[in-house]
């Protein structure tokens, strides 16, 4: 007699325990490791990572895989099931939780250590998670993994495990997290049409569907009361070389005192995938605000020289200023602002401005943005949220206008058959 399916385990409770950490060693043979409850390096994550490094992936890549792979292997140690004997169960299992389980919402580091530490209750008056922004209309973090999270998640733990099953690493003989059923047969873009783009047809089965983000531009009179809400000369210049250079958060960062030319009007800054050493044109008004950064902070008395870094903290002692610093100084101007604007989207911003120029070429545009291929550009000549929102609304006031102002009728005095003939009117 067949026995009957179960359903599984129940993971409507589950938690994930807060066990093992992704540690970052400041080695760069060696820049992060998974360790265990022990703290000890998780040696197939070690193993992996190694081959990441001999294949030129960035260490911030590493640190990205790191977090997915720290997520799975808390949720096989809180069910007591070793790396290498994970099935397609558990891996279902582990999706679904994803999915459903809203994330923790942890008390913050600094105050772990307090017997009456509770985690961070909303500002008054900030938007709902998940809910548009009142002032930017983008979507708040919601209570739950983003589509992109749980797809990021699927294909770093699905080429981590083929990594080990071409390794023939452990007692492992599947892949937790196959493809999907109609595409693990066959050959992928079997049928290709060498007139469009390839498709990604090797999809896993436990990935979502990822909606296409829409690139959000600062509105300039937006941009003008962010601009307002910054606090030093110093942030006043990274936002207008953000905004006018195109440059990315992180990129911006790494210019140094040599780097800038302000008689050429040009900044230097390495790329983030590539790591090209690439000098951007930039608005005269970012080399001015620099300027009276600079003067003000050599007064103070941060380091001086070719060979030192451009951007440095406000206070002792001085320290090169990082991307989270940066991060940290715009969210304090949204929080004024009652806005979610991101240090991405001034980027999104200057590639509007590049674009909406008719004599700024397209090949050049990509160039400056360091993009791979120019469709990428085909996001950013769609009309705008924005722009859509204001077509509308100037539709609806023609209608009102006309509405409010009939065209005026003819007098009553004239015959219509004489209108017929003399502005060619239907005859009978």
């Amino acid at each position: 007699m067949p026995q009957p399916i179960s359903p599984g385990r129940d993971l409507s409770t589950f938690v994930l325990p807060e066990i093992g950490k992704l540690f970052e060693t400041g080695d760069p043979w060696d820049p992060y490791q998974l360790l265990d409850l022990s703290g000890d390096p998780v040696q197939p994550v070690a193993l992996h990572f190694k081959d990441l490094l001999a294949s030129h992936t960035p260490t911030t890549t590493l640190r990205s895989y790191g977090n997915d792979l720290l997520r799975w292997w808390r949720f096989l140690w809180a069910l007591g099931i070793d790396w290498d004997r994970a099935t397609r169960t558990d891996a279902r299992d582990f999706m679904l939780w994803m999915q459903l389980a809203d994330k923790p919402v942890r008390v913050h580091w600094r105050n772990r250590s307090k017997p009456d530490a509770k985690a961070p209750a909303r500002p008054a008056g900030e938007s709902a998670p998940g809910t548009p922004n009142r002032v930017t209309g983008k979507p708040t973090i919601g209570r739950k993994d983003a589509k992109s999270t749980q797809a990021h998640c699927e294909t770093v733990l699905r080429t981590f495990y083929d990594f080990h099953l071409d390794a023939s690493s452990g007692s492992l003989l599947i892949n937790p997290f196959p493809l999907a059923r109609s595409r693990r047969k066959g050959r992928a873009n079997a049928h290709h049409n060498p007139m469009d783009e390839f498709k990604n047809e090797r999809k896993g089965r436990y990935r979502p569907t990822v909606p296409e983000r829409i690139p959000r531009r600062i509105p300039d009179d937006k941009y003008t009361e962010v601009f307002a809400g910054l606090r030093s000369h110093r942030d006043r210049a990274l936002l207008a070389f953000w905004v006018s250079t195109g440059a990315r958060a992180s990129e911006l960062l790494t210019s140094g005192e040599r780097d800038v030319l302000p008689g050429q009007q040009l900044i230097g800054v390495i790329r983030k995938g590539t790591h090209d050493y690439q000098q951007l044109p930039a608005s005269p008004d970012a080399f001015v605000w620099l300027r009276l950064y600079q003067e003000e902070a050599w007064r103070k008395g941060v380091p001086r020289g070719r060979g030192e870094p451009l951007w440095w903290t406000l206070r002792r002692p001085w320290r090169p200023l990082n991307y989270h610093a940066a991060r940290a100084m715009f969210v304090r101007v949204n929080e004024i602002l009652g806005s979610n604007w991101t240090l991405h989207d001034l980027r999104h911003t200057a590639t509007f401005r590049m674009t909406e120029d008719p004599e700024m070429s397209l090949v050049y545009v990509q160039h400056l943005l360091a993009h791979k291929y120019q469709t990428t550009l085909q996001k950013y000549l769609n009309p705008s949220r924005d722009e859509v929102i204001t077509a509308g609304l100037a539709h609806f006031a023609r209608l009102e206008l006309k509405r409010k102002n009939p065209p005026p009728t003819p007098a009553p005095a004239y015959n219509p058959e004489s209108l017929n003939v003399l502005f060619g009117g239907p005859r009978t």
